[in-house]
């Protein structure tokens, strides 16, 4: 069961509440991440968000006020949704909004609340999460430089020590992946194959209902997989190697296409485009949040990724 929910805060937050139902069969088990069913429960239950954008005019009253909101309502989605993993589907900050050294700061509030409640996440990287950061033109005017908050200890950078925090050097994807999986152990995210890089954020997890733990090799009854679809430092694009990579690892995983497969990235290919309401007119009242009001800002270029997923009638995109 697929279930999408969209609710009206302080920021329009896409949510996704995905829940499957299991029949066992066993398929090789390859080194990787695993989730198990919790025990008793009948499902998987997985919540999404999307373009979060903690961090968003950072220097204002506006933006702070914002990432306070969302966390609320992050939490308390969490709540009644009570998912067994939570997936933040790129765009989780602003980067090109955020004037200090360590936009991890700013990655580590957006991820608080799953934290807080003990959730599982996983990660993928949006077109924003490590932008380069963009001077407002207002900066330049006699309104000058506001003053930035720079860490929680710090009310405005003056000094040695404040000012490499206020940097706007801005967070790598790497480091930014990096701290995530060193500040808790809940994060199921990973940096993924170097011979991938740029692209960091391509790895999978493998889903085991919890009343077979005993048998070696568990039942895997849901692979997912995770795909940087670049923007920020580098453009959007997922490279002829990430689909080469996937093409192997699924392969590997489910060559008969026998376990439910679904795989995540943040920018969307091409073919949306095409059938996007703003695009095709035969398209009049589709139930996708915001895409009734924008254009879809599309990937660069498709190296075969549609392609692959055409040939694998076990694959969901999300």
């Amino acid at each position: 069961m697929i279930t999408q929910k969209f609710f009206n805060g302080s920021k329009l937050i896409p949510l996704l509440s995905i829940s499957f139902t299991y029949m066992c069969l066993i398929v090789p088990v390859v080194p990787g991440s695993i989730l198990r069913f919790r025990s008793g429960s009948p499902s998987f239950n997985i919540a999404l968000f999307a373009d979060l954008h903690f961090g968003e005019d950072a220097w204002t009253d506006w933006g702070p006020l914002q990432d306070a909101n969302s966390s609320r309502l992050i939490s308390t989605v969490l709540s009644y949704e009570n998912p067994d993993l939570v997936v933040y589907l790129g765009d989780v900050i602003t980067a090109n909004n955020i004037p200090i050294s360590n936009a991890s700061l700013y990655w580590d509030q957006a991820i608080s609340p799953t934290k807080a409640k003990g959730i599982p996440w996983a990660t993928v990287f949006g077109n924003h999460d490590d932008a380069p950061f963009s001077w407002p033109i207002d900066w330049f005017s006699s309104i000058g430089i506001p003053p930035r908050r720079c860490r929680d200890d710090v009310t405005s950078c003056s000094g040695s020590k404040e000012d490499e925090e206020c940097e706007f050097r801005g967070t790598q994807r790497l480091e930014l992946m990096k701290k995530e999986i060193e500040n808790s152990k809940l994060s199921q995210s990973r940096n993924g194959p170097k011979n991938l890089w740029p692209s960091v954020s391509n790895y999978y997890i493998q889903i085991t209902p919890s009343s077979q733990q005993d048998l070696e090799p568990p039942p895997v009854i849901m692979n997912m997989y995770f795909l940087d679809s670049g923007g920020g430092s580098y453009p959007q694009v997922i490279s002829s190697a990430q689909v080469e990579w996937l093409r192997q690892t699924t392969q590997h995983l489910n060559p008969h296409f026998r376990v439910p497969e679904i795989v995540f990235w943040h920018i969307p290919s091409g073919a949306y485009e095409d059938v996007a309401p703003l695009s095709n007119h035969s398209i009049q009242k589709p139930c996708v949040g915001s895409i009734n009001m924008e254009k879809v800002a599309a990937q660069q270029a498709d190296f075969g990724i549609m392609s692959l997923l055409e040939q694998r009638p076990s694959v969901k995109c999300l």
